[in-house]
């Protein structure tokens, strides 16, 4: 099942709507980052796994295409794909993309996260 999906705005929780929502900035950096490896076609993979200082940790990453089961959501003409098990974690989630003196990454904001560590790539619910 495909959605649509409005953009998301930096330090606000998407909790109503899609599990997970993108930064303009966010969506920027995928776009350029799929450009650069020449991977246009690719779908965005957001998903939880068990591990991480504080119970779970967040993954993203492209692949070729969607699985049977995952939910697709359409973000501006961005492909992101979340699986079943990932979704009850990720409602809410907006990913942001943030700029420092000591470099850039993405960044998982989760309202849901009752505790997350030190470097923000883990999180328990």
């Amino acid at each position: 099942m495909e959605q649509h999906v409005h953009l998301a705005t930096p330090g606000q929780p998407a909790t109503d709507g899609p599990p997970v929502a993108l930064t303009e900035k966010a969506l920027e950096m995928v776009r350029e980052t799929k450009r650069r490896e020449g991977i246009e076609t690719h779908v965005l993979r957001v998903g939880v796994t068990g591990g991480g200082c504080s119970g779970f940790k967040y993954t993203l990453g492209f692949e070729a295409a969607a699985k049977p089961d995952d939910q697709i959501l359409d973000i501006s003409g961005v492909q992101v794909v979340v699986d079943p098990t990932s979704l009850q974690y990720l409602q809410g989630v907006v990913l942001d993309y943030v700029s420092s003196l000591s470099g850039g990454g993405f960044k998982f904001v989760n309202p849901n996260a009752a505790r997350t560590c030190g470097c923000g790539s883990s999180f328990s619910a």
